[in-house]
């Protein structure tokens, strides 16, 4: 049984629906005061998830079960005995030595790897005064503290620890590891690690997907919600643009802009840092990605884009457009599995936020962008621990150079 008949299953045991003018009323399970039409003669449904795919999904399946329930009374028998379901989820196999060795051995070897990234780090120019804490060591202690999860306050303990380990020159104070966060020059710095630490990886990734999400801050924002017609308001968020591997969900490329910044703008800045280190062959987007010059810059860098085409789109008479708007049309199954791999970045937004928390405790606009760069950039070592463990391949980051060891 596919997830959309046990969602549909849920949907006609907690739902009511109802029937008027030969069209089932579906309620949406996410959104209030929402309905969907499903019309089981023609097999249409008024949802997103039919429009994509053109498949059945799950209000229509609730439908259907609805249906025979209701036949099922009416001719004085019960309904397990019309429609037998099967209800066991699907489940996937779990190598549960290498998940053991990778998160008994991830702290120490997050530690090894991490200095190995900044070891080469230098400042770009030295100002007259005091001798500078070395840029190395700021960019370890950043990361590593945003790794810990916890306050600097608690902190000052790993920070120590890792000084008596070489991991740094000098333990940094408390205070310093959030004022170094609001550094504007420390931005560029940790965008090009992220890059450089998800280079291990360029072998195993040649599918990409593409999307953005949203960290909460401890600012809140009004706006006018013009679909309700209502004004809300809300915690404000750091909104992040990724590109990540569909295999090991590390991040090859992060754009941060405004919070209202649009999603297919971005998609040529991401696309041209990924292809700078990775072969690229596909690529997943959703339709806030479709235009026809994104089309264009994906065959630009050798790869297909599986972004679907909007109820409205048309053919505009020759070109790249045409040919994946006829893709879509005549091959709609073999485009979907493709495009269905876009759920591997939702995924690698869940690793982050579930490891390293979904919101920022940094107050001033740099240090959020800062402190979001840095949770990207510890997720990114994290996947280059595992693959190591799962598919035995060498952490090296600097080209030319040995592996770094643990101890």
């Amino acid at each position: 049984m596919d997830p959309r008949q046990q969602r549909g299953i849920v949907i006609a045991a907690m739902a009511k629906l109802i029937k008027v003018n030969g069209l089932w009323v579906v309620p949406s399970q996410t959104k209030r005061m929402t309905n969907y039409f499903v019309n089981l003669e023609q097999g249409t449904c008024t949802c997103k998830d039919f429009e994509e795919t053109q498949q059945d999904c799950k209000h229509m399946h609730a439908a259907r079960i609805v249906t025979q329930r209701e036949a099922s009374q009416q001719a004085g028998l019960q309904g397990t005995e019309v429609m037998q379901i099967d209800t066991k989820k699907k489940t996937y196999p779990q190598n549960w030595r290498t998940y053991n060795k990778a998160q008994t051995e991830e702290k120490e070897r997050f530690r090894v790897l991490l200095h190995d990234l900044c070891r080469n780090l230098k400042h770009a120019k030295v100002k007259p005064g005091r001798p500078r804490t070395p840029l190395s060591d700021v960019v370890f202690a950043a990361a590593y503290k945003v790794y810990s999860t916890v306050s600097t306050r608690r902190f000052c303990t790993d920070l120590k620890d890792a000084e008596k380990n070489g991991y740094v020159s000098k333990a940094i104070h408390y205070n310093s590891v959030c004022a170094y966060l609001e550094w504007p020059d420390l931005t560029p710095v940790l965008k090009r690690l992220i890059g450089v630490s998800a280079l291990p990886l360029r072998d195993v990734e040649s599918d990409f997907a593409v999307d953005s999400t949203g960290f909460a801050t401890s600012r809140f924002v009004r706006w006018f919600d013009e679909r309700f017609n209502v004004e809300r308001s809300g915690h404000d968020w750091v909104k992040v643009h990724v590109m990540s591997g569909v295999k090991t969900n590390v991040v090859t490329a992060i754009e941060i802009r405004g919070r209202s910044a649009g999603d297919a703008p971005l998609f040529g800045p991401l696309v041209r840092t990924t292809r700078k280190n990775f072969n690229i062959k596909a690529i997943s987007a959703d339709k806030a990605y479709l235009s026809e010059d994104n089309i264009e810059i994906a065959f630009e860098a050798g790869a297909e884009p599986f972004i679907p085409f909007k109820v409205d789109s048309t053919e505009h008479g020759d070109g790249l457009w045409d040919k994946m708007f006829h893709y879509y049309q005549t091959r709609r199954d073999e485009f979907l599995q493709h495009y269905h791999k876009r759920s591997n970045v939702e995924a690698t937004f869940n690793m982050i936020k579930a490891k390293f928390r979904d919101h920022v405790r940094s107050r001033s606009d740099t240090a959020m962008k800062n402190e979001v760069l840095c949770k990207v950039l510890c997720h990114n070592i994290c996947c280059v621990i595992h693959s190591h463990c799962d598919l035995g391949i060498e952490p090296v980051f600097w080209p030319g150079e040995k592996p770094q060891q643990a101890g």
